[in-house]
């Protein structure tokens, strides 16, 4: 498994200080996007559609590293590469991975949300 954190402090520390109030709404955003890029991801895996599960693993990739959650981002590049090269038969144990992943950097994001 990686090394890498579910969240990156300082990237996150940095993003707070950059967005003030938008901080919130920004983690928000995210994880609901996440949502739904997850549920593309299983769309795409049942369709058997090896393109648009590129497309969204790459898109999910870029949105994980910009919020610090470094192996999430990770985890998305492998599924992306996966897709890319047709290796379709690896995408489920890839997705209950980035699943599982997601709800650790939830934990983590909702920690940081002032209640």
């Amino acid at each position: 498994m990686s090394d890498k954190p579910h969240l990156d402090e300082e990237a996150l520390a940095e993003l707070r200080d950059v967005m003030e109030d938008e901080f919130e709404i920004l983690i928000q955003t995210y994880l609901a996007d996440s949502r739904d890029r997850i549920r593309s991801l299983r769309e795409a895996q049942e369709a058997g559609n090896a393109d648009a599960f590129t497309k969204t693993a790459h898109s999910f990739k870029g949105s994980c590293i910009n919020i610090g959650a470094p192996r999430l981002g990770e985890l998305c590049l492998k599924a992306e590469m996966a897709g890319k090269e047709s290796r379709m038969e690896e995408v489920p144990a890839l997705l209950d991975a980035i699943e599982s992943e997601f709800q650790e950097v939830t934990k983590g994001l909702d920690g940081l949300l002032v209640r």
